[in-house]
């Protein structure tokens, strides 16, 4: 019995032996080729695709179509499958890579008929950009055509890449308005049904103005408190806390400085846009150099796969970067019962079956129903001035006035942009697509009394503030705009502003900037937002001193940061997310039976929070709660042992520090799904050091995704850090290059190191 048994373990290790090295032959021949000559249709003059020990795609061309070509070429070879999953994840043709588990998705984002609309969009360009991005679509191609093997995304799911249309570019844009202004159009979705059940003073005390505000002007919006509503709802909504669940994360920061707070004299720009995190990052490193009438263009950054432009980088006279503009750019609008529609259907397919979706369309736009009513959506990705490649014109701007001049009808989700230049000056401006319509509405509209035709129409007047008289600029998600501009622009979900207040602070709290200085300051996790929460906490506990004696000890070395090793930190931020879900379960309990969420506003719920902990109200007592002295303890014990079920079943203070608690783990999305390929996958988990309040913004999948600091003219000192490599191959040297960088925070260069391969692209 021992041989035979030992006999099948031999035939299982070497069953196993031999699949792990079927796999790596697999992922081996998929590699591409990085070096020598290839003949292929495309480029009308030959192009050089180099890379460095970063796998950066350092693209030498003879003209910007050419160019394109060899980044779409880059982009194939490295990128593809990611590039799949953002055209399909607009599209709404997810399913068709992953079954019916991704139905419920796809019918979410059919729903914008974005296909239909990319299609739309591309008609519409000039001549030049059609031909520009036809170009990048044969290079996207060429590249695929070139795998030996599929890679492995497609051997595991069992199906096959279809080739990259000039439309899936501008799909790839419309994820990215998914991504960024989702937050929008479900916020007022949400408040919308929040107004039917509590009424219209319940939706104005949850959003109340917060008294944090650091707008570029220094402007205030006044702070009105609106009476606490009495809560008149079942018991049953009463009884137990209602898990909101994580609100989106907010974390995008930049800010500037010009030259006259630099010792060059050249303006100094900082960017991190903060997204979530996956393997491979969204970003991919590349540099451009073309000739354009007359001049050498050279222009280096981050570029998103399945576009052909470079988002945000510098190109040796001006510099740029962007954060979410966070404006209201959507409206729900009322239809009544004589409001015509027309309902088309839309087939959603899975790998071995078709699934019609009907989907109702007005003039406002698609329409769905919210409570019991009927409401169509206004929103800015669904005009035809949503998407275009504007963007490409920062590549040869020459001043931030050049820049500023060429942007004004960027097709992006709209951003803060700021723009430097090696002159010495800095500009911000919202940038991006805004509609003409001059009121935006947090509570829907009639449709008969709604301008539809402002819709259709870009803003042609937005604020730009350019050289300051304190030589400083600065954006973090909150309101930018002045107080008297924010009637006309709206809020579309602003963050709270305690990231821009602290960056505004230590912008003001010196005189001379270098590259240095800037990197530190992404590095802040300083927690000025969390002190309060940590004293109303230390001050509660303090009333039962022995019972929370640890605790005390730990609060009060908290170190009043977001720092790995602050068990204090944690214990507050579990605290106040728990008394949130627990005061404010009565709203929740509701909106989840219908498939909503207070996560869009969870944020805006600070004022409202703070109100009731002063008045105290009984109307708002959980059911079972003797008082809110009680109820606050209650809520911290019910936390510390969430977190204790979670982190340390031997339920050890000192094993709830925040390294561990929010640890960044980045990765793969089959690592997900196949926990097994982790080891293969995903990038080394590493301690969690920033919060959601502070400007190193991190949660456990979710971070800076990329840092970049220069002085247009100084690029030799710029930096460019990204969480993880450009390759999407395992195997390959770049799959993990740079990511030790990023988590042991250390400054990657943002110019090219040497070159290690040369690939050169010979017209056929």
């Amino acid at each position: 019995m021992t041989s035979k048994i030992t006999k099948a373990l031999i035939m299982i290790a070497g069953i196993l032996a031999l699949s792990v090295g079927a796999g790596y032959g697999l992922l081996w021949a998929n590699l591409p080729q990085l070096d020598g000559n290839v003949v292929i249709q495309g480029p009308e003059q030959p192009a050089h695709l180099d890379r460095d020990s970063f796998g950066t795609a350092v693209i030498r061309a003879s003209s910007r179509t050419d160019a394109a070509f060899a980044l779409g070429y880059a982009h194939g070879q490295d990128r593809f499958f990611q590039m799949d999953l953002l055209r399909r994840n607009a599209a709404g043709e997810l399913a068709e890579l992953f079954g019916e588990d991704a139905l419920a998705i796809d019918k979410k984002h059919r729903f914008h008929q974005f296909r239909k609309r990319a299609r739309l969009a591309l008609a519409q360009l000039t001549d030049k950009q059609r031909t520009l991005l036809g170009q990048y679509a044969r290079g996207v191609n060429a590249a695929l055509d070139a795998q030996q093997v599929r890679s492995f995304e497609y051997l595991l799911s069992g199906t096959s890449p279809a080739p990259w249309q000039p439309e899936d570019s501008f799909l790839v844009i419309y994820s990215m308005y998914l991504d960024l202004q989702n937050g929008t159009v479900e916020r007022e979705q949400v408040l919308e049904r929040l107004r039917q059940a509590f009424g219209p003073q319940m939706t104005a005390f949850v959003t109340q103005t917060d008294p944090l505000q650091a707008a570029l002007d220094n402007s205030h919006l006044p702070l009105t408190q609106i009476e606490i509503p009495p809560l008149d709802v079942p018991a049953v909504s009463l009884a137990a806390h209602q898990p909101i669940g994580e609100p989106k994360v907010y974390g995008s920061n930049n800010w500037a400085v010009t030259g006259q707070l630099t010792s060059s004299g050249h303006a100094m720009i900082s960017n991190d846009m903060h997204l979530g995190l996956n393997v491979p990052v969204i970003w991919y490193r590349a540099q451009l150099n073309y000739p354009d009438h007359g001049q050498n263009i050279q222009v280096t950054g981050v570029s998103l796969p399945g576009t052909p432009t470079i988002v945000v980088g510098a190109n040796g006279k001006i510099a740029w970067g962007f954060t979410n503009g966070y404006i209201d750019t959507a409206d729900w609008v009322l239809l009544d019962d004589n409001t015509e529609t027309v309902q088309v259907t839309e087939t959603l397919k899975t790998p071995g079956n078709a699934v019609e979706y009907p989907v109702e369309l007005s003039a406002d736009g698609p329409v769905t129903r919210i409570g019991s009513a009927r409401y169509a959506l206004s929103w800015v990705a669904h005009q035809p001035y949503a998407v275009n490649l504007d963007l490409m014109a920062l590549e040869t701007a020459s001043s931030v006035a050049d820049g500023l001049a060429t942007t004004r009808s960027t097709g992006i989700p709209v951003q803060n942009m700021l723009i430097t230049d090696s002159q010495g000056n800095a500009a911000w401006r919202l940038t991006g697509a805004i509609p003409a319509r001059a009121a935006p509405q947090q509570n829907p509209v009639t449709a008969s009394a709604y301008p539809a035709t402002l819709w259709e129409e870009r803003a042609e007047q937005v604020p730009v503030v350019e050289n300051p008289a304190h030589q400083r600029l600065w954006s973090a998600n909150s309101r930018v705009v002045s107080a008297g501009d924010d009637a006309r622009f709206g809020d579309g979900g602003y963050a709270i502003a305690s990231r821009a207040v602290q960056i505004r602070d230590k912008l003001m709290a010196r005189q001379q900037f270098n590259e240095s200085d800037f990197f530190q300051m992404q590095l802040d996790n300083e927690a000025q937002f969390m002190a309060r929460w940590q004293a109303l906490l230390l001050s509660q506990l303090a009333l039962h001193p022995q019972h929370f004696q640890d605790d005390i000890r730990y609060l009060k070395q908290w170190q009043r940061c977001a720092c790995a090793e602050s068990v204090g930190y944690t214990l507050t931020r579990a605290f106040r997310d728990r008394l949130l879900d627990t005061v404010f379960a009565p709203l929740q309990h509701l909106l989840s039976a219908e498939g909503l969420s207070l996560k869009p506003i969870k944020d805006n719920l600070e004022p409202a929070i703070w109100q009731l902990l002063k008045e105290e109200p009984a109307s708002w007592l959980p059911a079972g709660e003797k008082d809110w002295a009680t109820l606050l303890i209650n809520v911290y014990t019910d936390a510390k042992e969430a977190l204790f079920k979670r982190y340390s079943p031997d339920q050890k203070l000192a094993e709830l520090n925040w390294g561990r608690v929010n640890t960044l783990a980045i990765q793969h999305p089959f690592a997900k799904t196949m926990p097994q390929l982790g080891w293969l996958l995903n990038m080394p988990e590493i301690q969690g050091f920033g919060g959601r309040y502070e400007p190193a913004v991190q949660t456990r999948a979710f971070g800076a995704s990329e840092r970049f600091v220069v002085q247009p003219g100084r690029e030799d000192d710029g930096i460019l850090t990204i969480p993880g490599g450009q390759s999407a191959n395992p195997l390959s040297p770049f799959y993990r290059a740079g990511f030790d960088d990023y988590a042991f925070h250390r400054k990657t260069p943002l110019l090219p190191g040497d070159i290690q391969y040369r690939l050169t692209l010979i017209p056929q």
